[in-house]
């Protein structure tokens, strides 16, 4: 189907109101003239008849749609297009309709098992928040299947096989995603490569294109999607966290070896440029040594007085 808009006939619902009061006054002015006739009066007969079929059939006619809700209608099981417009309708009456609302949904993933790239058994969670396209009616009604009790109006029951088709597929997706990128980086790996940490809008872009493709079929449109809940599956979590633990300590000790260094060798160089003392290469190491405890030494240093000359 290239076109989903309805094309049929369809009157403003004010104007059809008009024309059904104006024959339900037809009809009972019929009424009252054969009532009031003593001799068969065949054009009173004829109207009365129009009369109440056509105030019959206009009674089914009438459609009320509010914004973001749609009308997918049938002429015995063919496709006619789908009601769109806002307001106040009539249409053809032997047409079947389908109630189906373009409003937004959440769908909250609850966390799943699954392994990241490097293998690791993580807890994942996702938020999707999708609604039908404008032109996606059809494929909704017709792509996904539901129940036979659907054909009566089940407007609920309809929305409830769509929200259980975007949690399977939502489901899907996510294992699938998680699969491609780590948890965490390596602190062993020095390429800056994204991680399901540090991934942040790339992950939720590429989770929002995955469900895309997959939920095209129901006409299902992605407004966002991104995760919600992130974290080592608990059989590994204490492991994990002493990994952590131990990559911040080294990281901790790498920068005050780096400053401990930079300010030992500012040291040497102002004693040699002020001629406080002059040190030869044994009393440069031990001196180096000395500072180099003092500044690395997760403890203060206990000062010792040296009474004697500077070589004892």
């Amino acid at each position: 189907m290239e076109n989903y808009t309805f094309r049929g006939l369809r009157l403003n619902g004010f104007v059809a109101l008009l024309i059904h009061v104006a024959l339900i006054a037809g009809l009972i002015y019929s009424i009252v003239v054969l009532e009031d006739s003593e001799q068969t009066n065949t054009l009173a007969i004829i109207t009365l008849i129009v009369c109440a079929l056509g105030a019959g059939i206009m009674t089914k006619g009438y459609k009320m749609l509010e914004p973001n809700e749609s009308r997918v209608l049938l002429f015995f099981g063919n496709y006619r297009g789908t009601l769109y417009d806002t307001g106040f309708w009539w249409v053809n009456p032997l047409l079947t309709a389908k109630s189906l609302s373009l409003r937004a949904r959440n769908l909250n993933v609850d966390p799943i098992k699954v392994n990241d790239k490097a293998g690791n058994p993580i807890l994942i969670g996702l938020v999707v928040v999708w609604r039908i396209n404008r032109d996606g009616a059809y494929k909704a009604v017709f792509e996904i299947d539901a129940p036979t009790e659907l054909g009566t109006g089940g407007s609920s029951t309809r929305m409830n096989v769509l929200e259980n088709f975007v949690a399977v597929q939502s489901d899907s997706a996510l294992r699938q995603v998680a699969g491609m990128y780590a948890y965490d980086e390596n602190s062993n790996d020095n390429t800056a490569e994204v991680t399901l940490r540090s991934g942040g809008d790339e992950i939720n872009d590429r989770l929002t294109e995955e469900l895309s493709e997959r939920l095209a079929m129901a006409g299902i449109e992605i407004v966002e999607a991104r995760l919600n809940y992130l974290a080592y599956a608990p059989e590994i979590a204490a492991a994990m966290l002493r990994r952590q633990q131990a990559d911040a300590i080294i990281s901790a000790r790498e920068k005050i070896v780096e400053g401990a260094v930079s300010m030992v060798k500012i040291a040497l160089e102002r004693l040699n440029d002020e001629n406080v003392v002059e040190l030869d290469e044994e009393r440069k190491a031990a001196m180096v040594s000395n500072l180099l405890v003092v500044l690395c030494a997760d403890e203060a240093a206990q000062p010792v007085v040296n009474t004697g000359t500077l070589h004892n």
